[in-house]
């Protein structure tokens, strides 16, 4: 299932959801700020009935993330059922690796270079 929130718009947030060895992979590409926080927080948290365990989200198309996504982000993990840190980062680029660990984002939700390690973890 692909969304096209703002997709006409260079930089704004595409997202793709898919499913890796039963795990959900929730892949984002463009600008994670205040104007798509409300997509990404209907993307990223369960719906009724689903398992919310297990997400990857996968970072590697995002170019720029403000405070906005930071707190998604926060809520997202919050709202992973099971043991805590089920949430897991893939493909984060250097920039906004950056605003991740200066917050220390990282140290709640770990970063794998590829949605593959991410799937395994």
């Amino acid at each position: 299932m692909t969304d096209t929130h703002g997709a006409q718009r260079p930089g704004r947030l595409s997202i793709d959801r898919s499913s890796v060895n039963g795990v959900r992979v929730v892949a984002l590409r463009g600008e994670i700020d205040h104007d798509v926080k409300d997509v990404l927080s209907t993307a990223l948290l369960p719906r009724d009935g689903q398992d919310g365990a297990r997400l990857v989200v996968d970072l590697s198309g995002v170019t720029f993330m403000d405070s906005s996504g930071i707190n998604v982000f926060i809520a997202a993990h919050r709202a992973q059922a099971g043991p805590p840190g089920r949430l897991r980062f893939a493909g984060v680029r250097e920039p906004v690796l950056r605003i991740i660990e200066i917050v220390g984002l990282d140290s709640l939700i770990p970063c794998h270079p590829t949605v593959e390690e991410a799937v395994l973890a």
